[in-house]
Parts: C-alpha cells; structure tokens; sequence
C-alpha cells in the first residue's frame, strides 16, 4: 500500500463474540478493508475470567481480519466496556486574582482541575470530556476564548473503570501480541461510528445492548452530558426465559436452547407478532413433546425489555435530558438485534428509536450493516 497510507484497527472483545474492524486512513477519511470475528472465550458476566482464553479469542479475530485485509495488524484501539465502567460529573474552578481575558490555556487548566478527583480504591480515569465552561456564574458557554472574567469553571463528564479489569483487558491484547492505542468506552466508541456530530449536537443517546453489559453514552450540543454501565443486559432476557418457561409453565428449557428461542421467535413487546402460535421447545431425553405459546415466551421478555430502558430513562433524567433527544435512542450491540426492542424504546422514553448503523466508513459492506458491528467500526 502506499506509504501515506495508515492502517485503523478497531477491537470489540465482547462477551460472546470478538470482532475486528481493520481500515485505511486516507486524506482525513476511513476506507474498510476488512474484519474479522470469532466466538469469544474467557468471559464472565462482563469481567475476564480467563485471560489466555480472551487472548486466543483476540487472535482468531485478528488474524481473521488480517487475512481479509492483506495487511498487519500490530496495533488497535479496543472498546472497554462491562459493570466497572462508571460516569461522573467533574468541576474544575479556576478563579484569577484581577480580571482578564481568558485564554486556551486557561481553559485546559481548568480542565485540569476537574479532573483532580479522589477516586476509590482500584478506580482509574479512562476519559475526560468538557461539557461547558461557567464565566463568572453566566452557564453555557462552549469555548469562551477572549472573554474577560474573574472566576472560570469547567463541567465535565468523567469516565473511570476498574484498573485491575482494564489491566486485564491490556494483558490480554498483549498477550495476543498486540499494542494497544487507545482503549475507548464502548458506547463512545459506538455512538461516533453511528450518530453524526450534527445528531449528537441536537440531543442523542446511544444504548450498546452486550450480552453481558449494557452501556449508555447521553450527548446534547455535541457534549457528553452523561454515561453510566446498565445491570440489564442482553443474558438476563434468555436466563429469564430459562427460569420464567419453568416456574410458569413448567416448561424445561436450557439455556442454549432458550437463546435460539429468543432469536428466532422472540420479541421485546407484546402485539407485534402472532401471539397465538404454538412453539415446539426442545425436550430433555425420555420426555414428551414441550409446547408454549409465543405470547408466553414474549411476556417474559417484555418484562424485562421494559426494566431496561427504565434504567436508560433514569439516566437520561440523571442527565436533564428526558424528553429533550432530538434525535432519539441509537441501539448497538447484539442485543438490540431482538425483535421489538425499538418499539419499546420509544414506548418508555417517549423518544424516537433506531438501530446505530455504521455511517462515515467508506466501502463498509452490506452485509456489516449490523449494530453488532458498531463498536468495532
């Protein structure tokens, strides 16, 4: 390839599938040339459990998107995600002792002074993101360059994680022979592959549905307003399943079996499908033949599609942003692949809700038009 020409690589280690994104950064402008993915390994309920296993999951996918692209794969940014995750609010007052005009400088260490928190033990800071600036107690302002004044304040969201996770994730990346660039929240990451600076300037959210994480990324005039990691996740609906078919029904169903169900027939809200259909659930050895209706299987995951977006709708009010997106939910992650899981999003927050699709990747295949791909994107 010609020498001006860098390579980007993007690493979503998920809990159920690894996948690599691998492009050309040509003139200011991302070109795909190929990824890769396998089943992921080593995981447990968002936390790495075994770190070679992870490790080798990395690698499949990476060698598998090397092989796709024609290129080597030395380095990635890789998202960073799961319950250790946390946003917070941060404040940096910078007060003069005679008045005058501010300078960028004055800005960055105001900054500074937000980010000199007291963080918790095995806590670390990941991502520090102005929001705004206060001029002498006036609120709102963006970049006040050349404004006169005496006291400065900074807002700013702060993200931070668990160091010893992050630690974690970092070995495993070099362990798979692998530097790490940059490890980057996973709904930030997504949120800038699916929703345009103008979108996010107009009020926005983005909910990345994991199968074992959910994480949110709030923005309003192109500043992040709030994060926060979900307990509600893409496994609690099939473990549901799994439990809720037995105690109800009495129905036996394993949790594989319970995932496929949720797949193919499922979905997060009542009235959407012929509720009336009889599904054949598969039966242990020496058993007869398992049947439910589809609404039975659709109750239980309603009930636990609407406790979702709940939790996301106490962030966006933690925000001061219920009722004011703009443009609406972005959904990303496998999770939000289940049926229905739009229409209940606009049901509890009352918004406009769609799939975060990959936008701004020149040559980005058809067949990567998937929200499970955002991250990686």
């Amino acid at each position: 390839m010609a020498s001006k020409t860098k390579i980007a690589v993007g690493l979503d280690a998920g809990s159920s599938r690894t996948r690599c994104v691998v492009c050309a950064l040509e003139d200011g402008k991302l070109r795909f040339l190929g990824a890769g993915s396998s089943p992921s390994a080593g995981w447990y309920r968002g936390r790495i459990a075994d770190p070679d296993a992870v490790s080798d999951s990395i690698s499949l996918a990476v060698r598998e998107a090397e092989t796709n692209a024609q290129v080597l794969v030395e380095s990635v940014a890789a998202g960073l995600g799961g319950p250790s995750v946390e946003g917070l609010q941060g404040r940096g007052l910078y007060e003069f002792s005679r008045a005058r005009e501010l300078e960028s400088n004055d800005l960055a260490y105001a900054v500074e002074l937000g980010t000199r928190v007291r963080l918790e033990e095995d806590r670390m800071l990941c991502h520090v993101l102005p929001q705004d600036f206060t001029v002498d107690g006036k609120p709102g302002y963006r970049r006040p360059v050349g404004v006169g004044c005496t006291r400065l304040e900074a807002n700013l969201q702060l993200i931070t994680a668990s160091a010893q996770e992050h630690q974690c994730l970092v070995s495993a990346l070099h362990q798979a022979h692998l530097a790490v660039e940059e490890t980057v929240f996973e709904p930030i990451a997504a949120a800038y592959a699916t929703v345009v600076a103008e979108e996010r300037g107009r009020g926005a959210a983005l909910v990345d549905v994991g199968i074992h994480s959910t994480g949110v990324a709030i923005y309003d005039g192109e500043a992040m307003v709030g994060a926060a990691s979900l307990p509600v996740s893409a496994d609690h609906l099939t473990r549901d399943l799994t439990l809720g078919l037995r105690a109800a029904y009495g129905v036996s169903i394993s949790y594989e079996d319970a995932e496929s169900l949720k797949r193919e027939y499922g979905c997060a809200m009542l009235g959407l499908t012929s509720d009336n259909t009889l599904l054949e659930i598969p039966s242990p050895e020496g058993r007869g033949i398992q049947e439910i209706t589809r609404r039975q299987v659709n109750e239980i995951l309603e009930a636990r599609a609407e406790e979702l977006f709940l939790y996301v709708r106490r962030e966006l009010v933690r925000a001061g942003m219920e009722n004011a997106l703009l443009e609406g939910v972005f959904l990303t992650g496998g999770g939000a692949r289940l049926s229905g899981m739009c229409d209940m999003a606009e049901k509890v927050l009352n918004c406009p809700a769609k799939f975060g699709l990959t936008r701004g990747i020149g040559a980005w295949p058809q067949n990567f038009e998937d929200p499970a791909w955002a991250t990686a994107a």
